[in-house]
Parts: structure tokens; sequence; C-alpha cells
């Protein structure tokens, strides 16, 4: 292989779900560079149908408090149906990503209060000091959504090239209409998912976490 490919295998296979993540935010400078590369992603007949916004500071700090509270309160808002229900195959790498997980930060599956705190610290984005929300604009739809995600692993692939982690959380479109609110987004964007982002904390347990992956005779056929 030549260097390229190489440094890129590297990239590929050092990007994982990250949830732990320091306090100090990215020079502005570099997270402009890394959002300038992310647009080179691919689009269906490069209609690029990504509006993408990026909180930090005290707008971050506004939704990290509050979200959780309206989460708990029982005020949910989501632009696409997201029932998080799998079956065979699917439901077992469901099932192991979340015992790889839990058994990084040390979470009995007996412990249900300890499941429950984990999973709320999405609503605080792993302590991350920007997430980037990623909108699809109306009237889109299934086609566009897969455009959407290219640009998403685009960004991740950009940010761990620089040393910085990312997590993809669907758990965040679970308030769609109060991040609208306060981003200042017009109702014709629909909220897909978000991305917390930041420098990781090196020894963080939950950083520690990983998850397999299918052998590629499972996933790929190949046909001559």
């Amino acid at each position: 292989m030549s260097d390229s490919s190489d440094i890129f295998q590297a990239v590929v296979e050092g990007r994982r779900s990250l949830r732990a993540f320091e306090p100090e935010p990215i020079e502005p400078a570099l997270l402009e560079r890394i959002f300038n590369v992310a647009q080179r992603a691919p689009s269906n007949c490069n209609t690029q149908p990504w509006n993408v916004h990026v909180a930090s500071g005290a707008v971050l700090e506004k939704l990290r408090t509050e979200i959780p509270e309206r989460f708990m309160g029982g005020d949910i808002s989501m632009d696409f149906p997201y029932d998080g229900m799998y079956d065979g195959v699917y439901k077992e790498r469901q099932h192991g990503a979340a015992v790889a997980l839990y058994d990084a930060v040390g979470v009995t599956r007996e412990d249900k209060a300890g499941r429950h705190t984990q999973f709320m610290r999405n609503f605080t984005f792993f302590d991350a000091p920007h997430v980037a929300f990623l909108f699809l604009p109306e009237p889109f739809g299934l086609r566009e959504a897969a455009d959407l995600g290219m640009y998403a692993q685009t960004l991740m692939l950009t940010l761990t090239s620089h040393g910085l982690g990312s997590c993809p959380q669907t758990a965040l479109s679970f308030q769609a209409n109060f991040v609208r609110e306060v981003l200042g987004v017009p109702e014709t964007d629909k909220l897909v998912f978000g991305i917390s982002f930041g420098r990781p904390v090196a020894d963080a347990p939950a950083n520690g976490c990983q998850t397999d992956r299918a052998d590629l005779a499972t996933a790929v056929n190949f046909h001559q």
C-alpha cells in the first residue's frame, strides 16, 4: 500500500464513538479547516443536502442544561420516527455494542440506575465543547439522508485525522423542536442526529470501549 493508503486506513480504524471529552474548545481556525474538508463529501447530483449547526460556548451550555430536564419531563419531539427495535443479527449487534460500553464503564446489566445515568450522558454531550446538529431540509427524504450520512462520516474521519474525537448520537434528535428554537433553525429543516466532538479524555473508561465488526464475507458479496 502507498503511504497515503496506510494513513487513511489508520484514520478509519482509529475512529470510534468516544464518550468522554475535555472541556477546552477547539480553535476557530481549526474548526473552519475541519468543516471545509467535510464539505467535500459526495452527494446525489451534488445537491449537498445538509444544513449543519455547530453549538459551542453559552449556546451549548443552555442545551446541556435544559435538554436533560426536558427529556426527563417527557418533552420529546422527533422529526423522523425511531423506535430502536431490531431483530436477528441486528439485535445481536445492538446488544453487543451495549455490553461493550457498559463493561468499559463498569456498569452491570442489573444496575439499572447506572445504565440510566450512562444513557443520560447523551444529553450532556459527554462533556464535549462542541456539538454539530445535522439537519435535512424539506422535502428531502431517504436518498438525501444517505448523503447526509456520507457528510457525517467525512466530518468524523477529518476530526480523527486531527487527533480529535466524536460521537454520533441519534438521541440528540429527541429534542428537535427545542434545538431548532435555541439555534434559530427554521421549521423546514429536520433534525436527523447530532455529533458531539472535541479532544478525548485519554484515560476515560468509556473511551476504552471497542465494538466489533462483521466478517467481510457476512457483509460483502463479490460477483464475477
